[in-house]
C-alpha cells in the first residue's frame, strides 16, 4: 500500500457492539413484518415485496436517525460515548440495509419493464414541476450514493490516506444523506399512505436529530462564550483527579485534555492520531495515557507515542492564574515537550502543606 496505517483488531467490545446492533436490526424487521403490519402504514393493502421494501426502508431511516443522534448525545452526556466508538460499523450496516431496500424496489417496480430496470428507475417518473408526484426516487438514489461513499471510505486506510481533516469533511455527507432520505420519504410514502403511524415516527426522528444538534451546539457555545482573554479556563486545581483528565473546548472547536499526574498537570489534544479517539477518557500510568478506542499510547508531556511507535499529537501550555488552571488555545506542534505545571500542595488545618 502507498501509505502507512495500523489496522484495528477486533476486540470484545466490538463484538458486543455489533451483536447488539444486528439483534436490533433483526428485531425491528421482525416487528415491522410480522407483529404490527397494520399499525405501520400499509393502506391500501400491499403485497409481500412492497412490504419487505418498506420494512428495510423504515429500518434504514431509523438507523440513520440513531447514528446522527449519537454524536450530540455523547457531547451532552459522556455516558453515551461507548455508542460513539464503533459508530462506523453502524453506518456500514445501515448502507447494507438501504441497499436491500433499493433491491426490493428495483426487482418489483421495474423488473417487468420492457427497458432496463436501472434506466426505468431514472426515467419512469419525470414530473419535476410538481410536488405531488415529484420523482422522489432521485433523493433515494442520492442518499444511497452518499452512504456507499461513506461505507467505502470507513476503512482506516482512507482515514490515513486522506488525513483526518479531509476524511472528517468527507463524512459530513451523512447530513446530505439524511436530508435526501427525509425528502425521499416526505415526497413518497408520506403523500400516499392513509395510516399516519409512520408519519409520527418520521417527524419524531427528524425532530430528535435537529433538537439534539441544537442543544449540543448551544451547550458548547455557552462554554466558550463564558471565557475571556487569550487563555482559556479549565478548572480549579482541586477539581482534578490524579491519573485522569479534564476536557475543555477551545474557541476553534478543538478539545484539550488536561491530565493530573503526581501533583503536576500536562495538556495534549483530546484527539488520538489514529482515529481521533477521545484521549481524555484514558488513564495516565507512568506519564502515558492509553486511548480507550484502540490502545494507542502517548506521553502527556510531549504528545509522543513510546518507541518504536511514531504517532504524535499536539501539546498545550498551562498556567495557574487567580486560583484557576488555564490553557493557551494555540497548540504546539505535535510531539513538542512542555514542562508539566506543578500544583501547590493542599494546606492542612495546621497551616502546613499536606
Amino acid at each position: 500500500m502507498s501509505v502507512k496505517y495500523t489496522p484495528v483488531q477486533w476486540n470484545r467490545n466490538k463484538w458486543i457492539y455489533d451483536g447488539v446492533m444486528l439483534a436490533g436490526v433483526a428485531a425491528f424487521l421482525w416487528v415491522f413484518l410480522y407483529i404490527t403490519p397494520d399499525a405501520l402504514g400499509h393502506d391500501p393493502a400491499i403485497n409481500p415485496q412492497i412490504h419487505n421494501a418498506r420494512a428495510f426502508g423504515a429500518c434504514a431511516f431509523v438507523m440513520l436517525t440513531i447514528i446522527l443522534c449519537i454524536g450530540p448525545l455523547a457531547r451532552l452526556d459522556t455516558r453515551f460515548l461507548p455508542l460513539l466508538y464503533n459508530r462506523r460499523h453502524f453506518g456500514v450496516m445501515t448502507t447494507f440495509v438501504a441497499i436491500t431496500h433499493a433491491g426490493y424496489i428495483l426487482n418489483w417496480y421495474f423488473n417487468f419493464s420492457s427497458s432496463n430496470k436501472y434506466v426505468g428507475l431514472l426515467y419512469a417518473n419525470s414530473s419535476f414541476g410538481q410536488i405531488a408526484g415529484f420523482p422522489f426516487e432521485v433523493f433515494g438514489i442520492f442518499a444511497l450514493i452518499c452512504l456507499l461513499i461513506l461505507a467505502t471510505t470507513s476503512h482506516d486506510f482512507w482515514l490515513k490516506f486522506l488525513t483526518p481533516p479531509v476524511w472528517k469533511r468527507l463524512h459530513y455527507l451523512i447530513y446530505a444523506a439524511y436530508f435526501s432520505v427525509a425528502a425521499h420519504i416526505s415526497l413518497g410514502i408520506l403523500l400516499d399512505q392513509q395510516n399516519h403511524v409512520f408519519t409520527v415516527i418520521f417527524i419524531g426522528g427528524a425532530a430528535a436529530v435537529i433538537v439534539l444538534h441544537l442543544a449540543a451546539w448551544w451547550s458548547e457555545r455557552g462554554d466558550v462564550a463564558a471565557r475571556d482573554g487569550a487563555w482559556i479556563e479549565v478548572a480549579r486545581p482541586d477539581a482534578f483527579r490524579d491519573g485522569f483528565a479534564k476536557i475543555t473546548r477551545l474557541p476553534n472547536g478543538d478539545r484539550v485534555a488536561v491530565y493530573l499526574m503526581e501533583g503536576q498537570l500536562s495538556a495534549i489534544s483530546n484527539a488520538c492520531a489514529h482515529q481521533n479517539g477521545p484521549l481524555g477518557e484514558g488513564k495516565v500510568i507512568d506519564c502515558l495515557v492509553t486511548c480507550p478506542w484502540h490502545g494507542f499510547q502517548y506521553d502527556v508531556r510531549s504528545g509522543r507515542s513510546p518507541a518504536p511507535f511514531t504517532e504524535m499529537v499536539p501539546t498545550y501550555r498551562l498556567r495557574l492564574e487567580n486560583g484557576m488552571v488555564e490553557v493557551h488555545p494555540d497548540a504546539n506542534p505535535p510531539g513538542t515537550y512542555v514542562d508539566p505545571l506543578p500544583l501547590p500542595a493542599p494546606i492542612t488545618p495546621q497551616g502546613e502543606p499536606a
